[in-house]
């Protein structure tokens, strides 16, 4: 199961616990080695796109590969 835990919406970046946090309860339901976390949909959602700078893009993308490796290891 794939969480989309990454807002793709506002540039508001999650925290690193926060999203160990909703990971760490969807294993409640669903063993860990099951889950995946990524952004919530695709950065441009809509015909005009979202308020997000490429460089919040870079910073989200690089949050989903830093709490992926805190969760499952490397």
């Amino acid at each position: 199961m794939v969480l989309g835990l990454v807002t793709t919406k506002s540039p508001r970046l999650e925290t690193a616990q926060e999203l160990a946090a909703r990971i760490h309860e969807a294993a409640r339901y669903v063993a860990l080695d099951r889950l995946a976390v990524s952004p919530q949909c695709g950065f441009s959602s809509s015909i005009l796109g979202n308020r997000i700078s490429i460089e919040d893009q870079r910073q989200k993308l690089r949050r989903v590969v830093e709490i992926s490796r805190e969760v499952w290891g490397d």
